[in-house]
């Protein structure tokens, strides 16, 4: 039996970028797209009720982490049995979603990311910027040597779980702003969940959401600490 496949669209000001990201979806890759606007100050909400998504929006900005909290609990409400998450900003091809998917329908990983850095050359071709990379491999190589795994990133926007995964881990009790996806991959480690991933193609370019230099220094510093508390809790 196929499983169910819902992809999940954590949304705020992606108004310039949406509907490329809609588009480049492959056809039939999931019976439904499911977009959460965080309160955005843009278009965003306006475009996806005309792209016929399935949407909500939160009444206010509530952070990177509750919009995720949002998008898991109606994906699962319209019984999902995979769930992937996408950042709608048009960073991550989706054309790739196929074989992240596949993996987890087949049994061999409950988690699978699609990592931007396959090669120093193309994540700085795609427009990385340099302080960015070098930030996620040294935290990247951090968080592996705790857990034992070696993954390619642990900050990558395109992800997919099986439902399992998410019914299981306290999401309710993560952070509401950008560490919460840390924090679930640290939860799903200690839950013995299997993570596997991909290489993907990076893109960025100005319309494409990205944290700014300050965020990203508070966001090493909270990745730092996730990994401190994983280590010793």
């Amino acid at each position: 039996m196929k499983l169910k496949t819902v992809i999940v669209l954590p949304a705020y000001n992606a108004a310039k970028t949406l509907l490329k990201t809609i588009r480049a979806i492959p056809k039939g890759v999931a019976e439904e797209i499911i977009l959460v606007d965080d309160g955005s100050r843009d278009r965003t909400f306006q475009i996806a009720q005309k792209l016929g998504l399935t949407f909500h929006r939160h009444a206010h900005n509530r952070g990177y982490g509750a919009n995720q909290k949002t998008c898991y609990q109606i994906a699962l409400d319209h019984q999902a049995d995979i769930i992937v998450m996408l950042h709608p900003d048009y960073q991550y091809d989706p054309h790739l979603i196929p074989h992240l998917v596949a993996f987890i329908e087949d049994g061999y990983f409950d988690i699978m990311l699609g990592s931007r850095i396959r090669t120093r050359r193309e994540a700085l071709d795609g427009g990385m910027p340099l302080y960015k990379y070098h930030a996620n491999r040294l935290l990247t190589f951090i968080q592996n040597l705790a857990t034992g795994y070696n993954l390619g990133e642990w900050h990558t926007g395109l992800r997919a779980y099986s439902a399992k995964v998410l019914k299981t881990l306290p999401l309710k009790t993560f952070s509401d702003d950008f560490v919460f996806d840390t924090q679930l991959l640290f939860a799903a480690v200690k839950q013995n969940f299997r993570i596997g991933d991909i290489p993907i193609p990076v893109r960025y370019f100005p319309e494409a959401s990205s944290i700014n230099f300050t965020r990203s220094l508070r966001y090493g510093f909270l990745t730092l600490l996730e990994t401190l508390k994983y280590l010793y809790n």
